[in-house]
């Protein structure tokens, strides 16, 4: 009967252990695990990421997900990041990984099927990279001065837009980019016309063929794996508005929902610089 019972218990804690370490396979951000990172490279480091990582840990005790946060470029290993659903990466910029071997763990978490979420100024992330630049979607050129300006709804039909603004209008930092990756589904846009005109010349310049709407939110599926990128989010206090908690949440709802667990048998990159697959 002690034999039997001491058997019950350890698989009791082989079951919970396993549901500690790997993210669940279904689809549902109820459950899973998220990796937070929010280490920068030389360069500016925007003072709103403790207040971004706050947001999405209050945002994990209400719907019911894990949260781990890291600045260490370490945690980019093929053993570790088979227990993420999803990372969350809210406002790095210049060089966040130490090392090659780090990008190619990150690739290869990508191509096997891996979630990822930007925030602000991820755009500004490994600018040296061209994989990297092409998985989020662009990379950061210039950004108008901090002001009032408004941001158009493109696919109300998404489900990352359910509850946003149709004509958000808000205080941030307009961000341009350049590189754009012709895969990306732009869900929102800034209106143009409604920054400030004091800086007309850097707009026409920054903004290139693009005219009144210029991308401002948008996803794509790439190389196997899930991305949803924001450019909104400079202001820390934005971090407690429960609209833009809640566009955050839906990004990551929407990633969450994609994922349908890691098949490492599909990642087929064995430096970061190897050409796409598909």
């Amino acid at each position: 009967m002690q034999n039997r019972w001491l058997l019950s218990l350890l698989i009791l804690v082989m079951v919970v252990t396993g549901s500690q370490l790997y993210a669940r396979t279904d689809g549902k951000l109820k459950g899973s695990r998220v990796l937070v990172y929010t280490k920068n490279g030389k360069g500016y480091v925007h003072d709103n990421i403790a207040s971004a990582v706050v947001c999405i840990q209050t945002l994990a005790k209400q719907n019911g997900f894990t949260v781990d946060v890291s600045d260490d470029a370490s945690v980019f290993t093929e053993a570790n990041l088979k227990k993420y659903q999803l990372l969350v990466f809210p406002s790095t910029n210049n060089d966040v990984f130490d090392t090659d071997e780090e990008r190619v763990a990150f690739r290869r978490y990508i191509e096997a099927g891996g979630g990822f979420v930007g925030i602000h100024s991820v755009t500004g992330t490994e600018r040296n990279w061209t994989w990297f630049k092409m998985m989020l979607g662009e990379t950061f050129s210039w950004h108008a001065k901090y002001q009032k300006f408004t941001v158009k709804k493109l696919d109300a039909n998404h489900p990352s837009m359910k509850g946003v603004p149709d004509h958000w209008e808000r205080e941030d930092e307009c961000y341009f980019g350049k590189e754009l990756y012709p895969g990306i589904h732009v869900l929102m846009a800034h209106e143009v016309h409604t920054l400030n005109p004091e800086q007309t010349d850097l707009i026409v310049k920054n903004k290139g063929s693009f005219g009144d709407y210029y991308p401002a939110v948008w996803y794509q599926d790439f190389e196997g794996g899930h991305i949803w990128v924001t450019t909104l989010g400079h202001n820390k206090d934005t971090y407690r508005d429960p609209v833009f908690m809640n566009h955050i949440l839906q990004g990551i709802s929407y990633i969450a929902s994609r994922y349908q667990g890691l098949h490492y048998e599909h990642a087929k990159a064995t430096g970061k610089d190897d050409p796409l697959k598909n």
